[in-house]
């Protein structure tokens, strides 16, 4: 049959009407703006019920996950309430057993004026890590407090924290208001409490509301009970305090770069996502380290080229000249780019369990920039009961500390104040590749402004070949004892009657003078290497051929020293000699004032050693003596073997 519906078609009309409501429906929908947020406090604050409530409240739970809901909630013996609403959002089964939040969890709802995502962060302190990562993103923070309990610790360390990241909208909900019989006595006397706090930390500013999230409290009406209280409820606070987006809007250009798109040899843009300011076709940029400069062309999305792209969206950007730009670079408008620097000063939040390791290497990531950077010892933790600075030797988990970094090279930046894209990283453990730090950069260092590289005419090839050989450096490295030096002395000898330029730096040597000034404990020991490393660059750099005999125990500091030459220029040698072997021949009688307790933090016994994974050259010492280790490493460098 063919269709033959007209406009005079009752069924045509009310197809048209529904069309159009879910036309207008989309449009809106489209065009409703975004609120992240996050839930957050002590222990058993309520996070989870209050996120459940909203969630319910706004229609956002299928009837199969309210059936299931309800079950679930008789299992656990919701007390006097049909629905345990904390269930909605705590989906680990540890969480469940033991009725508190661990990880953070995510949840999506909308109203009719805003779109949300929620994030529930956990509320014990060996947990904050968690809270940290869910804050990151965050415009908004809900901060709890259990009307019989107060402001406690950790509703300050979490204050604080929120603080620290930038989040400018701040709301205090004091939950739990039908156990204190609607108390405006006890209402008042918590603000009031966490005013003094809020006010010595630098909030300037919070929206205090009471609750209940169990009993649905100026949630999304207003309550009877509370008739003292003349503020809005907590939803429509949401639906209308202003997004940190739209501010970023009026800022200059950044867009930091993600990956250079080619998908023809007719087309070159550049992707990202922009993180303040606007772009258009025709604006003046500037990418930065390069420094170079252009003129947008066009920008494009999925659907096609646009005129103007904001803050909070991911686009393509093409340029009308070839220029130097990718990952890592970051897009600028020409007249008022970031600045560049090696050496800032930094807060961090340390969220490993192992301590920081100050001078060890770890890898900084800042937007799409990836750089090896070392960490100095703190000026100061902070307390955040009382913030008070305390004086410290290194950061422990969830302690927050101002340190001093240094980077490897100069990246792009603006202080995390100005800017969360482009001043927040993290650090991650170069060996586990773990995430360990999470960190703000405060400003950049004025030395490392006025510090500047001196171009010579004179470098590292003319010296190699004046010397008619490659630069090297062979790296020896093994337990005290294993014949490091005594195999270090034949290759230098061998190479010495080859008329090679050679230098030989010795552990026990070098501790005579340049590290004199080091002990021996993990730190001393980072610092150690980590200057030999330098002279050992220096000295590679004149065109020598330069042999180590270190213990050097730490992967990560080997692998520091192996990033500061060009590729194909460090050999390391690992001597694999068993504890035992080495124990045994023990020529300088160390091990045994280790083992008596005269000797602390030897390397083997109190001190870890860890083996190179894929070293260059193994010798096994066991099976190989000091001649045919040294003639195996002489061919191996010379290209021989």
């Amino acid at each position: 049959m063919t269709d033959t519906k007209t406009h005079n078609d009752p069924v045509y009309v009310v197809d048209e009407l529904i069309s159009k409501d879910i036309d207008a429906y989309l449009e809106q929908h489209e065009h409703k703006t975004m609120l992240r947020f996050i839930t957050c406090g002590s222990v058993d604050d309520g996070k989870s019920t209050l996120i459940g409530r909203l969630l319910y409240d706004s229609k956002m739970i299928f009837e199969d996950q309210l059936d299931a809901l309800t079950s679930d909630s008789k299992k656990v013996g919701t007390q006097g309430q049909e629905i345990d609403f904390a269930l909605l959002v705590d989906g680990l089964a540890a969480e469940r057993e033991q009725g508190i939040t661990i990880d953070v969890a995510y949840r999506f709802f909308n109203t009719e004026k805003r779109k949300f995502i929620v994030a529930d962060c956990p509320g014990h302190e060996q947990y904050t890590r968690n809270m940290v990562t869910g804050a990151s993103t965050a415009d908004l923070a809900v901060i709890l407090i259990d009307a019989r309990k107060g402001v406690l610790v950790q509703t300050r360390r979490h204050s604080y924290l929120c603080h620290l990241i930038g989040i400018k909208n701040i709301v205090l909900a004091v939950n739990k208001m039908d156990l204190v019989d609607y108390s405006q006595e006890v209402f008042d006397k918590i603000v009031a409490d966490y005013s003094a706090f809020a006010n010595s930390i630098g909030i300037e500013s919070f929206t205090a509301m009471p609750i209940s999230g169990f009993k649905g409290d100026n949630i999304t009406t207003l309550s009877a009970n509370t008739p003292w209280y003349k503020g809005p409820t907590l939803v429509e606070h949401l639906e209308t305090v202003e997004v940190i987006s739209s501010v970023d809007a009026d800022k200059p250009l950044r867009m930091p770069v993600q990956w250079v798109n080619r998908p023809n040899l007719d087309f070159r843009g550049f992707s990202g996502l922009i993180a303040t300011g606007a772009v258009r076709p025709g604006d003046k940029i500037r990418v930065l380290p390069s420094g170079k400069t252009s003129t947008v062309s066009k920008v494009v999305t999925f659907d096609g080229e646009i005129e103007e792209a904001v803050a909070g969206e991911s686009v393509t950007v093409c340029f009308e000249d070839e220029i130097d730009c990718s990952r890592g670079s970051v897009i600028s408008i020409a007249d008022n780019p970031p600045q560049t620097a090696d050496q800032f000063e930094s807060t961090i939040v340390w969220m490993a369990d192992d301590a920081l390791v100050p001078g060890r290497a770890y890898w900084l990531k800042l937007a799409t920039q990836t750089v090896s950077v070392t960490v100095h010892e703190p000026k100061y933790t902070v307390n955040v009961n009382t913030m008070e600075h305390m004086a410290a030797k290194t950061l422990e988990l969830n302690e927050i500390g101002v340190a001093e970094i240094v980077t490897d090279k100069q990246i792009v930046f603006e202080p995390y104040a100005d800017n969360r894209a482009l001043g927040g990283f993290i650090l991650v453990d170069k060996m586990t590749n773990a995430t360990v730090a999470a960190g703000m950069i405060n400003f950049s260092l004025r030395r490392s402004q006025n510090v500047h590289w001196q171009a010579l005419d004179i470098g590292r090839k003319q010296h190699a070949a004046l010397k008619n050989q490659t630069p090297a450096v062979l790296w020896f490295t093994g337990l005290s004892g294993s014949g490091k030096s005594t195999i270090a002395n034949m290759v230098e000898k061998k190479l010495h009657r080859m008329n090679r330029h050679t230098f030989l730096l010795d552990g026990d040597n070098v501790r005579h003078g340049l590290n004199k000034d080091l002990g021996f404990t993990e730190t001393d020991r980072i610092e150690n290497i980590r200057r030999v490393g330098e002279v050992s660059k220096l000295m590679a750099d004149a065109g020598l051929i330069v042999i180590t005999a270190f213990i050097s125990p730490f992967q990560a500091d080997r692998e520091m020293v192996r990033s500061m030459l060009p590729e194909g220029e460090f050999f390391e040698v690992f001597i694999d000699t068993p504890l035992k072997v080495a124990e045994a021949r023990d020529v300088k009688g160390l091990y045994k004032k280790a083992r008596s307790g005269e000797l602390k933090n030897f390397t083997g016994i109190d001190s870890p050693y860890e083996a190179p994974r894929s070293p260059e050259i193994r010798i096994d010492t066991t099976k190989m003596s000091p001649e045919e280790a040294a003639n195996l490493i002489v061919d191996t460098l010379l290209g021989d073997a």
